[in-house]
């Protein structure tokens, strides 16, 4: 029986992509040479830890076509430059820069924002971190280098400190951690200007910033200045928390920033004694959200000891308990947050070549 490569896109067309929703069909190139299958997925986000099982569904899918003998698949994620709003100046060596935030504090933004880029490095990503939260920044103590300093080779430009395959930066290497920041907004916009254009990025595919709560000096300056690609909003499920998050929502509407999604934190606590779950904080909520602005829910986080203690020690989940349930949940919300990037727009014209996070 010959074999076509119109059967293979049938045979390839209820294999759905977990992190786009959409199938992997059409595949570009087939090629069936007596009975074997070759042919090209390109993925659009990183996903090295998935890599082996998107192999393992195609090829099953593929081999149960009469006639096939064999199936080879190259997987390769290219990760592209999200075009540039109108009036905004690109930053050197970054090509994606993504705004972590939430309406109010205490809702583990700050710690969902350095899983997230782990996780994403992670994946095979290059990976910066950007600690916006000039009033309160804990980046540094969270990556456990509380007293690193970073270098400025020229004297004005500062060089990221390079950790667990991060490059990241935070005014709190720059104060003591006992050094209130006792700054008008004047201030705060100088310092936020100098901390995005006068870094060394090095090749960065995402640039997560990790935003202060709230929707002010810093909020407007970084819409205004820099380049942003979508904004992640982390909320709570109570009551107080979602008021706060959809103003969040709402800012970024009206400085034309897309919304990448809402990730729920603290959504369950699961009792380590018994197993008991229970919804501490309410139910629902960040799902609600999502229905009534029509973005995506990215996930739900568990409310769990180990989370915080991990990221107070530095050694965030990711890293520190890579195998976790924890740990794969901000895996996926990772993959998902850069297939969203993906579809946002067309590359950048050809400003960066495009980057292969991995092959084969």
């Amino acid at each position: 029986m010959t074999v076509t490569a119109e059967d293979v896109r049938a045979a390839l067309k209820d294999s759905i992509d977990p992190n786009t929703q959409k199938s992997y069909a059409p595949a570009r190139d087939i090629r069936v040479e007596n009975g074997k299958v070759l042919f090209d997925i390109e993925l659009g986000y990183p996903a090295k830890t998935q890599i082996e099982k998107i192999r393992a569904d195609l090829t099953a899918a593929v081999l149960a076509i009469p006639g096939v003998s064999g199936v080879e698949i190259g997987i390769v994620s290219k990760i592209a430059a999200h075009a540039i709003p109108p009036g905004r100046t690109p930053l050197p060596d970054v090509r994606n820069i993504i705004a972590v935030a939430s309406g109010k504090g205490g809702v583990g933004k700050s710690t969902t924002a350095v899983n997230l880029a782990l996780a994403l490095a992670r994946e095979g990503a290059e990976v910066g971190l950007l600690d916006a939260d000039l009033y309160g920044p804990s980046i540094p103590q969270m990556l456990g280098i509380p007293e690193a300093r970073p270098e400025a080779p020229d004297g004005q430009s500062l060089e990221p400190i390079r950790i667990h395959g991060l490059q990241t930066l935070s005014i709190g290497f720059l104060v003591k951690p006992d050094t209130p920041t006792i700054w008008r907004g004047p201030m705060v916009t100088q310092v936020l200007n100098q901390l995005l254009n006068q870094s060394r990025w090095s090749g960065l595919d995402y640039l997560i910033v990790d935003m202060p709560p709230g929707t002010g000096d810093t909020q407007l300056t970084l819409a205004q200045k820099a380049p942003v690609t979508g904004a992640v909003i982390v909320t709570t499920p109570q009551d107080i928390a979602l008021i706060d998050a959809r103003k969040g929502l709402k800012m970024f509407e009206k400085v034309s920033i897309p919304i990448l999604g809402v990730v729920e934190n603290m959504s369950i606590h699961i009792c380590p004694d018994c197993g008991r779950e229970e919804a501490i904080f309410g139910q629902g909520g960040g799902k609600k959200i999502c229905e009534d602005f029509g973005v995506e829910f990215l996930g739900a986080l568990p409310l769990e000891r180990h989370i915080r203690e991990m990221t107070d020690s530095g050694r965030p989940t990711v890293i520190g308990a890579p195998e976790s349930r924890a740990a794969e949940i901000y895996r996926m919300i990772a993959r998902r947050i850069a297939a969203r990037v993906a579809t946002l727009g067309k590359e950048m014209s050809s400003r960066f070549p495009k980057i292969v996070a991995q092959n084969n």
